[in-house]
């Protein structure tokens, strides 16, 4: 009976060093800014959305879905996709959200 562990482990140290090399793309440059809006939603949300997501991801959402809207929205950031984003400037920005767009 012939083993297939020598054929597998020459697989592995094959394979390995293709799947540790680090993918990189450039991303393009930004096209939209944040509308102006009150503070200190307007600079929370600056320094907050944007380690995940392009302003356009904001823009793209329903106009004028109010405050219960983006309360939730800035909440499935949050628990959802473990945003860092402590409670004052979560309120802050889902206020300057309900406001501006």
């Amino acid at each position: 009976m012939k083993s297939t562990l020598p054929v597998l482990l020459s697989l592995m140290v094959v394979t390995t060093p293709a799947l540790a090399q680090p993918i990189t793309y450039e991303l393009p440059e930004e096209t939209a800014v944040l509308k102006p809006g009150p503070e200190p939603g307007y600079s929370a949300a600056g320094a907050n959305c944007f380690a995940c997501h392009s302003v356009d991801y904001i823009a793209y959402q329903p106009p004028r879905k109010g405050a219960a809207f983006w309360e939730a929205e800035v909440a499935k950031m949050i628990k959802v996709y473990h945003a860092t984003i402590d409670e004052a400037d979560a309120k802050a920005i889902a206020a300057y959200l309900a406001e501006t767009y």
